[in-house]
């Protein structure tokens, strides 16, 4: 596959379609056992407040993965995303309810650097905090 982009038809502040996605109590555990990282901080609200948490949060790596499908569904190829990279603002806090979290993400191209390639600049809230900081992903465009 290639990205469906084209490195010409983009401009420095190009928006992304944003998404939102859900996450549930149920959707932690499904991420549990695909990715091996059963902490209790992320399925045991008795251990996560003991922690001093507010209750169960979201795995950070499952938040940022959210995040960059943004990017991925944007350029129709996730392997033309050459570097991405987050810092952890404020955990994504998933009540036991029929609701759960919601993380809302949207992006822009925030610059046009060499070799075909853009700077994506990533925006990730929930509950209207800010969760993902310096959330970037550079991708090479057709």
């Amino acid at each position: 596959m290639t990205a469906k982009i084209s490195y010409d038809d983009v401009e420095v502040g190009t928006e992304l379609p944003a998404r939102s996605f859900g996450v549930t109590r149920a959707t932690l555990v499904q991420y549990a056992g695909a990715s091996g990282d059963f902490n209790p901080i992320h399925w045991n609200e008795k251990f996560a407040k003991e922690v001093g948490l507010p209750d169960v949060i979201a795995h950070g790596m499952f938040t940022m993965a959210e995040a960059v499908r943004v990017v991925t569904d944007w350029i129709g190829d996730p392997g033309a995303v050459v570097e991405y990279g987050v810092r952890f603002t404020r955990p994504v806090v998933v009540p036991n309810d029929e609701q759960g979290a919601t993380i809302e993400v949207s992006g822009k191209v925030g610059a046009k650097l060499d070799d075909h390639t853009v700077r994506v600049d990533l925006t990730a809230t929930s509950g209207g905090q800010k969760v993902l900081g310096m959330s970037r992903a550079v991708v090479r465009l057709a």
